[in-house]
């Protein structure tokens, strides 16, 4: 077998121009496919921080038809407190699970005493809101987001167009679920940003102030908002608080609550789905460039090489050697230009974080790109560029082990 190799690099270097030119042609696809996932990866992880961090959570728990109607928040789908108690208890034996915000959910009118508008609130715990959304302060543009009962947060949006500011005092009027309106004063306590997607032009005030406006005699909860340790775990986490959850029925023996991932609650998660696409449709590019620079190599190898090939056969080399000849040329392409690609890719992705490369999101500027592709994501470009050389290999190396001796003897 060491023979073997031996005399296939030697084959291929004996045409150094076309299996340099071969070799370079491998490395530039696996160099363009692994920083165009690294670059790529590293929006796709950022945009999905942002959404789910800000505001959605990376999971999130309602009552069985809430989300179908959320557009119009409704408060008769509300999360009775022994509901809201089953949920908690599931979500703290949940292995998984960092922290989780309840929220009151709900529409009303908000005014400067000189014009009035439509919002939609949140009702929250303060402390409990930054814990499942790490970015909630930041997006804070002025005053602070540590909520007391009688404070509001105003979406930037609302408060430029009401010409609110810090200290204001507003008034938010709202229905409750049997019909009657009440209306409450708050002391504008910050402006927050409006975070791109859904939900990202809402205010918030304490679950406190929320209750009284509702005319809320027990809590009830419009969803709870969890965020999960390791994001890479958010499928695991979510199909065991899914099986706990689902077991709780109603009288009719229809399921009481729902469980959805960040990807059903938002839009975004389509430009996610878009980005892989994206992705696989570039390593299928890398095939194509693997496939065809090494089958025309070996074509040319086995075109070149005929008389050769009928003295090997002449003298008794048997045609499965001929072939595993030819296969393993075509595995050393694949593996050098793997190799020099992947160490090529490293220096690329080290220089495109040096650039501090920033970029626009939504409302959030300057953001840093910080590219990242993992070993076992690079090892998996290289296997498949090896296989694919393999592969590409197969056809020449079989048309070499099946010929005739004598006609090859007689080529010119």
């Amino acid at each position: 077998m060491l023979n073997l190799f031996k005399i296939a690099a030697r084959n291929l270097f004996r045409y150094k121009r076309r299996t340099l030119l071969t070799l370079g042609l491998i490395a530039l696809g696996v160099v363009f496919v692994a920083v165009f996932v690294a670059v790529t990866g590293s929006f796709k992880a950022m945009m999905i921080g942002q959404i789910t961090d800000s505001f959605v959570g990376h999971i999130q728990i309602h009552r069985k038809g809430y989300l179908a109607s959320i557009e119009t928040l409704p408060l008769t789908l509300n999360l009775r407190p022994n509901a809201v108690a089953k949920v908690e208890r599931a979500v703290q034996e949940t292995v998984g699970v960092e922290a989780y915000s309840p929220r009151i959910k709900f529409s009303g009118m908000f005014s400067n005493f000189a014009e009035t508008s439509n919002i939609r609130l949140n009702g929250v715990f303060p402390e409990k809101e930054v814990a499942a959304m790490p970015l909630f302060l930041s997006r804070i543009k002025e005053g602070h987001g540590n909520l007391k009962t009688g404070e509001i947060l105003v979406p930037e949006l609302l408060a430029r167009g009401l010409k609110v500011q810090v200290g204001d005092a507003v008034v938010v009027i709202a229905t409750n679920r049997d019909g009657s309106v009440n209306g409450k004063q708050f002391i504008v306590a910050g402006i927050i940003e409006s975070a791109t997607g859904p939900g990202g032009r809402d205010g918030y005030i304490h679950i406190e102030d929320a209750m009284e406006i509702l005319r809320m005699d027990e809590m009830e909860i419009s969803e709870i908002a969890l965020r999960v340790k390791d994001f890479n775990r958010l499928h695991s986490v979510y199909a065991a608080l899914e099986g706990v959850l689902s077991q709780e029925m109603n009288k009719m023996g229809k399921p009481v609550f729902e469980v959805h991932t960040w990807e059903k609650l938002s839009p975004f998660y389509n430009i996610a789905r878009m980005i892989n696409v994206m992705t696989l449709f570039i390593k299928l590019m890398l095939i194509a460039i693997v496939l065809i620079s090494i089958m025309n190599v070996m074509i040319m190898a086995v075109y070149e090489r005929v008389r050769e090939i009928g003295t090997m056969a002449a003298i008794g080399t048997l045609p499965g050697r001929i072939l595993s000849l030819f296969m393993v040329e075509g595995f050393g392409l694949g593996l050098i230009g793997a190799l020099i690609g992947s160490l090529l890719s490293g220096a690329v992705i080290y220089i495109i974080n040096l650039s501090k490369i920033t970029f626009d999101f939504g409302q959030q500027k300057g953001m840093l790109l910080s590219a990242a592709i993992s070993p076992m994501e690079l090892l998996m470009l290289s296997g498949i560029v090896i296989i694919v050389s393999i592969l590409a290999s197969l056809q020449p190396a079989v048309k070499a082990s099946r010929m005739d001796p004598i006609e090859a003897l007689g080529h010119i």
